[in-house]
């Protein structure tokens, strides 16, 4: 018997609904005709890859951050309207951001 199955037993009137997750909010982000823009700099001599250019809200912004985070195991920021993650993730961040279907420019090397 696994856990569905003993919380079934338990709350047999419950009604289960649909999963909730980021995919589901990733799905309501607002999508922008301007490119969103991708570069690359070194502050105190470690890399880090810098989003911005973003012009929905900025919930959907940080939604955004944390799913490129999760996904690429790095850790990161939002300040300012622009998304810092740690580490040289352009490509990976810009193969990421076509699929959902925006559009970016790679600034910069």
């Amino acid at each position: 018997m696994d856990l569905q199955d003993q919380l079934k037993n338990l709350f047999p009137e419950h009604i289960q609904e649909g999963p909730v997750g980021d995919s589901e909010n990733a799905s309501k982000i607002w999508m922008q005709d301007e490119p969103i823009i991708c570069k690359y700099e070194k502050r105190k001599g470690k890399p880090i890859t810098i989003l911005e250019g973003y012009t929905g809200a900025s919930e959907d912004f940080k939604i955004l951050a944390k799913e490129i985070k999760t996904t690429l195991s790095v850790g990161g920021s939002f300040k300012d309207n622009k998304i810092i993650i740690q580490g040289d993730y352009r490509n990976k961040i810009m193969k990421m951001l076509k699929d959902k279907g925006f559009n970016v420019k790679r600034v910069g090397g």
